[in-house]
């Protein structure tokens, strides 16, 4: 992760313009392709960001004088171009690949028991591999389904707008294979929010909520009578 301080002018350009003026800010920029950009106030929130997969360029050295970071956002592109006038401090940190986002215990455990029972996220459904290897990150379930297509299964304990957006961005890199370019996903949970469920549908993907004392044999599933 490489950490700037710096005062700096942000212009970004896209879908709209925006302009943050000269003044002290935060840049922060993490392996992924993430980049932020804080001010002291504001909380938790950036003033600016830019969500993986980005390309990150930096002109100068020793200080850096300027970043442009792009991102390919359907027919257009998204960028960040920051002008950096003066450098307070500029450190990188290793932080090891224990410090990865890992999933929490009951999503891990969620994963292990659905990648043995996939027919929990789909009828017919066959794994083909957990954590499926993308540019930007595992997909957490890789499978077939019953007419022998490709579908990537994305697990949460709880599945936001965000676990909706981290599909869709796996799904877009997967489709870039001509031979996963009708790939589809499901998004498995154990609850769903209303708002990731409408978007997720908009977007063709399934939601599928799963119940972990029914995935562990603790009790039968609910039984739905069809009249």
């Amino acid at each position: 992760m490489r950490l700037i301080v710096a005062r700096c002018e942000v212009r970004y350009s896209g879908r709209l313009d925006a302009l943050l003026p000269e003044a002290l800010r935060l840049i922060m920029v993490k392996s992924d392709g993430s980049v932020m950009v804080h001010a002291d106030t504001g909380g938790y929130k950036p003033q600016n960001w830019m969500t993986p997969p980005t390309v990150v360029e930096f002109e100068g050295e020793d200080p850096v004088t300027h970043m442009v970071v792009r991102k390919r956002a359907g027919a257009t592109e998204d960028r960040l171009d920051i002008a950096i006038s003066e450098v307070v401090s500029d450190v990188t940190h290793d932080m090891g690949e224990a410090a990865a986002l890992e999933k929490d215990g009951v999503e891990r455990h969620l994963q292990e028991l659905l990648a043995e029972q996939p027919h929990w996220c789909g009828e017919g459904f066959r794994l083909v591999k957990r954590e499926w290897a993308t540019d930007i990150g595992p997909v957490d379930l890789m499978c077939r389904d019953a007419e022998d297509g490709w579908v990537a299964v994305e697990i949460k304990r709880v599945a936001t707008i965000d676990a909706v957006e981290q599909l869709t961005r796996y799904l877009e890199r997967l489709r870039e294979d001509p031979a996963m370019a009708e790939i589809t996903g499901v998004l498995a949970a154990q609850q769903i929010k209303p708002q990731a469920r409408t978007l997720a549908e908009s977007r063709g993907l399934r939601c599928v909520e799963v119940d972990l004392a029914v995935l562990r044999g603790e009790r039968e599933p609910d039984l739905t009578l069809f009249v």
